[in-house]
């Protein structure tokens, strides 16, 4: 018997997880780990500071001599690291009485969070988190000359400026970090072979950037359209943690059934989505009165957990799938292998040792004579 810590424990068991995030990937992987996933890390991304940059003191400087009409508060580490920064100068207070009087317009609830935490108040937030409908909430409010700070992203500027300016406003760029490829690409490019011999059965992304950056390592290896391919097939939960992370992955052509994106834009929302969407996939059949239940690559039979390996959990998925049909050696090859003209004698090496791992339920699976394979109930 389990107990309830143990079931969510159990969960993800069998199923492997790519992270792409740089910030907060150990947490995230502790929460997919504590349901039982296998873990890789392979970030696409990397975030780098520039509190040191002269452009920041500058600006900071121009906020505190003449308080802007209003803020732009795009993401919630860019204003908590803005003041961090300021506190480091001996301008913290300055800049905190300087913005007291001013409209603050947040992103989501991340940004505004980080607001409030500073004792400052926010007039009003994007409802699905894009940063063109708290540009819009901005504008509704602006006169023509007012001034507008605008904490920009690790992306650098966006078009959302000349939006602005557009009205008549002055936009002081409020730069506190950037976004980079990562430094060695390594463990990306590892992360994408993993992805493409379908090893990993779901890659999680929390910003728009590691999307695009992973695509343009792939690019840059020759295997941009493979990794789009597996990624589309319909095997892999792609988790994006917003929606403007998914309309990053969508232009890119990631056309997922199986992308999710959770109700709410976090971390552990994000992980219990693709939690999920990855339990959805697990298959239950009933094999002469016992029951076996095939998740990612673990197997259980009456609750008793067998490992397999990548291929015999492909080969049992596909069996169980067509529970009672006969399912062909070529067709086997081209599932499992990706090679419809594999010698036969390999799929019939790998149902022997399945076979073997399953016993006694491995007697289920029965050779057609030259037609192939089933699993009889």
């Amino acid at each position: 018997m389990h107990t309830p810590n143990d079931t969510v424990a159990r969960v993800l068991r069998g199923y492997t997880v790519g992270i792409t995030a740089d910030r907060r990937w150990d947490e995230q992987a502790t929460l997919l780990e504590r349901r039982g996933a296998t873990v890789v890390h392979g970030p696409t991304i990397h975030t780098l500071p520039i509190g040191s940059d002269e452009r920041l003191r500058t600006v900071t400087n121009e906020v505190i001599a003449a308080p802007p009409a209003c803020l732009i508060a795009n993401t919630g580490l860019g204003i908590r690291s803005w003041f961090s920064v300021a506190e480091n100068w001996g301008l913290g207070d300055a800049l905190h009485a300087a913005l007291s009087t001013t409209r603050i317009y947040a992103r989501g609830p991340k940004a505004s969070g980080a607001v409030h935490t500073l004792g400052l108040e926010v007039v009003a937030r994007a409802p699905t988190e894009r940063l063109s409908e708290a540009v819009d909430l901005a504008i509704a409010d602006l006169a023509s000359g007012d001034t507008v700070a605008f904490q920009i992203d690790g992306g650098g500027p966006t078009a959302e400026i000349q939006r602005l300016t557009a009205t008549g406003a002055r936009v002081l760029e409020v730069p506190v970090y950037k976004w980079t490829l990562p430094e060695d690409p390594t463990a990306a490019v590892r992360l994408a072979e993993s992805v493409m011999a379908r090893k990993v059965h779901a890659v999680t992304f929390t910003a728009g950037p590691a999307v695009r950056n992973w695509f343009s390592i792939a690019e840059a290896h020759g295997f941009g359209d493979e990794l789009r391919a597996a990624l589309c097939q319909g095997e892999i939960v792609v988790g994006c943690v917003g929606p403007v992370c998914a309309d990053v992955a969508h232009e890119l052509g990631v056309a997922s059934p199986r992308l999710v994106v959770p109700s709410s834009y976090r971390l552990g929302p994000l992980v219990r989505a693709v939690a999920d969407e990855l339990v959805r996939s697990s298959l239950t059949v009933e094999l002469g009165g016992r029951t076996l239940v095939v998740a990612g690559t673990n197997a259980t039979v009456d609750g008793q957990d067998l490992a397999l390996t990548d291929n015999e959990s492909r080969i049992l998925l596909l069996l169980a799938t067509r529970l009672g049909m006969v399912t062909a050696k070529a067709d086997l090859a081209a599932d499992v292998w990706q090679d419809a003209n594999l010698d036969p004698h390999t799929v019939e090496m790998a149902v022997a040792r399945l076979r073997a791992r399953l016993q006694p339920l491995g007697m289920h699976i029965d050779a057609v004579r030259r037609r192939g394979y089933l699993l009889r109930a």
